[in-house]
């Protein structure tokens, strides 16, 4: 048994949040709560009750309330018009359905700590997410956030730290100040070392304090290096967890170097924590156009039919930086590009793209969806791999440094910079089609898009206005998650005229001309998530053996036969044998064109 808490009195109290923060919550945090209800969860509640006399409202998971049902005659009523509230965005169903979700509990509490509160990724993510979602009123009405870390500091000096780094919404700044005021109020620190039981019990203190006797729940956030992950897990959970409430526990990647490491891992942490406690994040999970892939197949008519190798011809998940690693190059040669960027932020992406329709909406039915896919994959092989490594370049006058220039990087290292591959899914929907993945640092732009390329239309009668150039004459779905976020889809159509000429036109929805609302950043998403218990975006522990099965024999083989990458120059668009793979498998990068649409 674990030592941290996840009885079922603290899983009653998980979302025990006061009436009055969820009633002041935006539309959109009602939406988001609204349709992470399963069918499932509602028909077995009203299953189990339409077999029994009529009982009080019973507590669904965390501590949310399902409607009554009076007599067995009316259930399959109620669960039709429950799934017709979940199903469709109605303004009258909605606020009904919000209530029911509230526990309307003023007795709970949640504490927030952020583990390696000095660090960037604290001051830079987690501090002004935290603070977007107490801005946006989506946090309950009773918390605390606290920083933690080795650096001695004062709570005054953590909050002038992290006021530095606040913004509020370019769509929303009214009383933006006052809101800051009212956040950093909120904001403490302990400082202590990771290891430190003591220190830990320390601030389990001065936690238990701030909760003033409500039922205490609380979130750690492991802003922290790999090495010492276990060291503050085991200190939290024997001094410092919640002894009548959740807790729950953030763990940011790298989630080791390989199948090896990575199962060391979890089984460390599973000393300490239960499965459903641990929050494997992955930021690249967070992002709205990542999170709208699974919207954008499964509730429009037109894709989901053509979502098969019937008539999709290639799949490419493409990410590039056109920076280099400028003084975190120590922390990068242990890892490189495969296990930085590739194995976790593309396959995930990959995953969601290629799954198969889940049961539901509810967590671990996505997620298994999503492990099928990784367990249908074939392991890569070194011949369907290209790696490079950035090289120093002069253009326009500036000079721009090698990797192995940066001094923290050792002159010999053969890390790669830059990777290319082709991947296969071997099962009915998915045979035979490459799914390539590119990812870069030192590049020529920065960008994150996946690209949908389609098969040609058999027997065009169009051909000949495109000339040789066939690919043109292709459909193919553009995402783009970052930056200027945007869909398009490209087609053919006539250019106005008496003659017949053909054009490649697009047609767009851009996020920013749709949409006057700023995009979330998605540390805010995800850490919503991690409060209300929602797992959907965060990896399970035999989700993460999958994806590292698959890259493992690569990555040892490479560094056993010491591959050589293939130099390219700072602000390039890669190696030149990335395109000589795409076309051993007829395949042409979708970002090549002249205006890389």
């Amino acid at each position: 048994m674990a030592a941290l808490s996840s009885s079922s009195s603290a899983t009653a109290h998980s979302r025990s949040y006061s009436s009055s923060s969820f009633h002041s919550a935006s539309s959109t945090v009602r939406s988001r709560i609204k349709q992470r209800v399963t069918l499932a969860t509602v028909h077995n509640k009203l299953a189990i009750k339409s077999q029994a006399k009529p009982v009080p409202d019973a507590l669904m998971q965390d501590g949310k309330v399902t409607p009554k049902v009076t007599t067995p005659t009316n259930s399959k009523l109620q669960l039709d018009n429950l799934k017709d509230s979940i199903l469709y965005d109605t303004p009258s169903k909605e606020s009904s359905i919000t209530d029911n979700l509230d526990s309307g509990g003023e007795n709970s509490t949640v504490s927030i700590t952020v583990v390696g509160a000095s660090g960037d990724l604290a001051k830079k993510k987690i501090f002004p997410a935290l603070f977007a979602l107490y801005y946006e009123d989506c946090l309950p009405e009773h918390f605390t956030i606290f920083g933690y870390a080795r650096s001695k500091m004062t709570d005054a000096e953590l909050r002038t730290m992290v006021s530095r780094t606040l913004t509020c919404r370019i769509d929303k700044s009214e009383n933006c100040n006052e809101k800051m005021e009212q956040f950093l109020d909120r904001c403490f620190y302990h400082s202590g070392q990771y290891d430190s039981k003591e220190n830990f019990v320390e601030l389990d203190k001065k936690l238990k304090k701030h909760e003033d006797g409500r039922v205490a729940n609380r979130l750690y956030y492991l802003s922290i290096p790999p090495n010492i992950f276990i060291d503050a897990v085991k200190c939290a959970s024997t001094s410092a967890s919640s002894a009548n409430g959740w807790t729950r526990v953030i763990v940011e990647k790298p989630f080791g170097r390989d199948s090896e490491s990575s199962a060391a891992l979890t089984k460390s942490l599973k000393q300490y924590l239960d499965e459903d406690q641990i929050f494997r994040i992955d930021h690249y999970l967070g992002k709205e156009l990542v999170e709208n892939l699974s919207v954008l197949r499964f509730s429009n008519l037109i894709f989901e039919p053509l979502w098969s190798r019937q008539y999709i011809r290639n799949v490419q998940f493409l990410f590039s930086e056109d920076f280099g690693t400028e003084g975190r190059g120590g922390y990068f040669d242990n890892y490189g590009i495969i296990r930085d960027i590739m194995q976790n932020h593309l396959l995930q992406i990959l995953a969601l793209f290629a799954m198969e329709t889940p049961v539901s909406l509810d967590a671990e039915d996505i997620r298994n969806e999503k492990v099928k896919v990784l367990r249908s994959m074939r392991p890569l092989q070194l011949e369907d791999v290209v790696v490079g490594q950035y090289k120093s370049h002069t253009k326009g006058g500036v000079s721009y440094p090698g990797y192995t220039d940066d001094k923290t990087v050792p002159k010999d290292s053969l890390t790669p910079t830059f990777a290319a591959a082709a991947l296969f899914i071997d099962n009915a929907r998915w045979d035979g089609v490459p799914f390539l993945m590119k990812a870069g640092k030192a590049l020529h732009t920065k960008s994150a898009e996946i690209r949908v390329q389609f098969r040609h239309v058999p027997g065009n009668l169009y051909n000949r206005n495109f000339g040789t150039d066939l690919d043109r004459a292709t459909n193919e779905l553009v995402i783009r998650v970052q930056p200027d976020e945007a869909i398009y889809l490209k087609i053919n159509n006539k250019v106005p005229g008496l003659g017949m000429r053909l054009d490649r036109s697009n047609l767009n929805l851009h996020y920013a001309a749709r949409y006057s609302k700023e995009i979330p950043d998605a540390y805010e998403r995800l850490l919503l998530d991690a409060i209300e218990g929602e797992r959907r975006l965060f990896i399970r522990s035999d989700e993460l053996n999958a994806a590292w099965a698959l890259f493992t024999p690569l990555l040892k083989e490479l560094e056993e036969k010491r591959i050589n990458p293939e130099y390219y120059p700072y602000g390039s668009r890669g190696p030149v044998g990335a395109h000589y793979l795409a076309a051993r498998h007829n395949v042409r990068w979708g970002d090549m064109g002249s205006s890389n649409q």
